[in-house]
C-alpha cells in the first residue's frame, strides 16, 4: 500500500497546487463544501468548489474501477456516524479549516495558525486511538 499512498498524495497535493497557483484560493475541503453548498459566499467560485465536491466521489469510483473496491470499515450505529459528523463539523467551524486545509494547504505555506491546528489535530487522533485500544475497540 505505500504506492498507492504516494500516489494519492502526490495527486492531493498536485490538486492542491493548481488550486492555489492557478486560482489564488486553497483547496480545503470544507470551504468548498460550504461555499458548493450555498453556505458560503466566499472562496473559489461556485463552479470550481461544485466541481471540486464532486470529483471526489467521482475520482474514487474511477480508483475503484479501475484497481478494485477499496476496503472501507464504518460504525454500524447511524447515531455514531451522526455525532461523529456533527462533531468533525463543529470542529471544523471552530478550527476556521479541516485537515486538508490546515495539514495540506496550511502546512505547505507555513501558516502558523495550521501548524498549530495540524499538531492539535494529529495529537488529538494519536490520543483517540490509543485510548480506544487501551478500552479493547482496537483491531
Amino acid at each position: 500500500m505505500p504506492i498507492q499512498g504516494l500516489l494519492g498524495g502526490l495527486m492531493i497535493g498536485t490538486a492542491a497546487a493548481i488550486m492555489l497557483l492557478g486560482l489564488g484560493r486553497i483547496a480545503g475541503i470544507s470551504g468548498l463544501a460550504a461555499r458548493a453548498a450555498g453556505i458560503s459566499l466566499n472562496g473559489a467560485p461556485w463552479s470550481i468548489a461544485a466541481a471540486f465536491v464532486v470529483g471526489l466521489p467521482l475520482g474514487t469510483l474511477l480508483v475503484a474501477s479501475v484497481f478494485g473496491p477499496v476496503e472501507a470499515r464504518f460504525p454500524t450505529s447511524l447515531g455514531t456516524i451522526v455525532l461523529g459528523g456533527l462533531l468533525v463539523g463543529f470542529g471544523t467551524r471552530l478550527g476556521s479549516g479541516c485537515t486538508s486545509g490546515h495539514g495540506v494547504c496550511g502546512m505547505s505555506r507555513f501558516s502558523p495558525r495550521s501548524l498549530i491546528a495540524t499538531a492539535s489535530f494529529m495529537t488529538a487522533g494519536v490520543a483517540t486511538v490509543a485510548a480506544m485500544n487501551a478500552l479493547g475497540f482496537g483491531q
